[in-house]
C-alpha cells in the first residue's frame, strides 16, 4: 500500500509562483496529497490545487496572466480600496489593495466558495494582528480566509472576520507544515522565503524595504521552527534573486523553479514507492 502524502506550501510573494513546480512533480508522479496547508501566497496555490485544478493548467493560467505587465496592473489598480473621501487622511489608506478584491479579480472562475466544496482538504493560516498569534481556518467560507493570509501589511488592507482583524499569514507562520502532522504518512513542506544573492547591494526604494523585511522575518521564523520540528521532506527552490512583488517575472521564476521537480521525484518517490 502507497504511502499518503500531506504538503505545505508557504509565503514569500511573487517567489510563491515556485510552488506550481512543486505541483507539476506531485501530478507527473500521480501522487496526490490527502491535504493541504498554506501561508499567503501558498494558502492561494494550495486553494487552487486543492480545487482540482492541475499543476499545468495551474501554470498555463498564471503565466498568461503575467504575460502583459498592464493587465497585471490594472487588476491590482481595480482591486484597491475606494477610499476617495479620506485622502486626507493618509496616502497610505488611499493606495491599500482590498484583499477580497484582489482574490476575486486573480483566482481562477469557478472556484469554490467553501473549504467543504474543495476536491483536497485544506488549512489556511493568518495572522490575527492585535491577538499577535496565528489564525487557522479550514472550514467555512473560502475566500475571507485567502484574503485574510494574503494581507501584506503595508500594501493589502487589513481582514475583518469574526471581529478580529487579520494580516498575511506570514507574520506569525510563513511554512505551516505542523498543521499536517496527523493527516499523512509524510510531509512535505515547500520553503520561498530564499536569501538574496550575496552581491546585492543596492538601496531599495522604501516600499521594496518594507517588503523585503516582511520575507527576511518570515526566513528568520521559519529557520527558528526548523530548528525545534521539521517535515518529513522540505524542499527550497532556488529563487532567492527574485524580489517579493516581481509577479510580471513568472516566466523567470518558474524556470529557476524547475530543478526543484527532479529533486521532489528522486525524494519524495524513495518514500512512496
Amino acid at each position: 500500500m502507497s504511502k499518503t502524502v500531506a504538503l505545505a506550501l508557504g509565503g514569500g510573494g511573487a517567489r510563491g509562483l515556485a510552488h506550481i513546480a512543486a505541483l507539476e512533480a506531485f501530478d507527473e508522479m500521480g501522487v496526490k496529497p490527502v491535504a493541504l496547508a498554506g501561508t499567503s501566497i501558498g494558502a492561494v496555490f494550495a486553494a487552487v490545487y486543492a480545487s482540482g485544478m492541475s499543476g499545468k493548467s495551474i501554470h498555463h493560467y498564471v503565466t498568461t496572466m503575467a504575460r502583459s505587465r498592464a493587465r497585471l496592473v490594472r487588476r491590482l489598480i481595480g482591486a484597491r480600496v475606494r477610499v476617495l473621501p479620506n485622502l486626507f487622511a493618509g496616502f497610505r489608506s488611499a493606495t491599500l489593495i482590498d484583499a477580497e478584491k484582489l482574490c476575486a479579480r486573480i483566482l481562477p472562475d469557478g472556484m469554490p466558495q467553501t473549504f467543504e466544496e474543495l476536491q483536497i482538504p485544506l488549512t489556511v493560516v493568518a495572522c490575527d494582528l492585535y491577538g499577535r498569534n496565528e489564525t487557522v481556518f479550514n472550514s467555512g467560507p473560502l475566500g475571507p480566509a485567502l484574503a485574510a493570509s494574503i494581507a501584506i501589511p503595508g500594501l493589502v488592507r487589513p481582514v475583518r472576520i469574526n471581529g478580529r482583524i487579520l494580516i498575511d499569514g506570514g507574520a506569525t507562520n510563513p511554512l505551516p507544515f505542523e498543521h499536517l502532522r496527523g493527516r499523512a504518512d509524510i510531509i512535505a513542506a515547500v520553503d520561498i522565503s530564499g536569501v538574496p544573492p550575496a552581491d546585492r547591494t543596492e538601496l531599495p526604494n522604501p516600499w521594496e524595504c518594507v517588503y523585503a523585511s516582511i520575507v527576511a522575518m518570515g526566513h528568520t521564523i521559519t529557520a527558528e521552527k526548523l530548528k525545534r520540528t521539521r517535515p518529513d521532506l522540505l524542499f527550497q527552490p532556488d529563487v532567492g534573486a527574485f524580489r517579493v512583488l516581481q509577479f510580471h517575472r513568472a516566466a523567470a521564476i518558474l524556470r529557476a523553479a524547475e530543478p526543484v521537480k527532479a529533486d521532489i521525484k528522486h525524494r519524495l518517490g524513495d518514500l512512496v514507492s
